[in-house]
């Protein structure tokens, strides 16, 4: 089983307790559960449309599942939000659920790095998240046998 980039699931990790240290006012209107992904979506269904983000997200989802089974019971709505949210959040405790929720970020964040690169994914967080310390955060996605460089030039 593939377990999602420890640094991704760091950050994820750190984007998840400064929202919910964050503003009060913003679980109003972001589902309690899962305030990240919502906040990204909104900023990238801007940028790739509402199709796109949902096939990011359905994506993230089914990685993620594979680590945390109980994501499988989740589903991706035609807006890109998530289903079965409520559901699932009275069954678990807060440290598996918590669990859930990092998993699915990292893995959300994890696809973003391969698609658009980790400057732009960075830059992404920092226009969602200003006061998220992103200074020396290094979220390299691929294995140590997967890196390019010095090996390749030499060739």
């Amino acid at each position: 089983m593939n377990r999602a980039n420890p640094s991704l699931r760091h950050f994820a990790k750190r984007l998840i307790v400064f929202e919910a240290r964050g503003d009060q006012s913003s679980q109003a209107t972001y589902p309690a559960a899962f305030p990240v992904p919502e906040k990204l979506r909104r900023q990238l269904a801007t940028l790739m449309g509402a199709g796109g983000f949902r096939a990011l997200l359905a994506r993230a989802l089914a990685l993620a599942s594979a680590e945390v089974p109980w994501l499988r019971t989740l589903h991706v709505n035609k807006d890109g939000s998530l289903a079965g949210v409520a559901e699932l959040h009275a069954q678990f405790g807060p440290d598996e659920f918590l669990e859930g929720r990092v998993v699915l970020l990292a893995c959300l964040l994890g696809l973003l790095v391969a698609f658009i690169g980790e400057n732009l994914t960075l830059r992404l967080v920092g226009e969602i998240w200003p006061k998220v310390p992103l200074q020396g955060l290094a979220l390299e996605t691929r294995g140590k046998n997967e890196t390019r460089g010095k090996n390749e030039k030499t060739k």
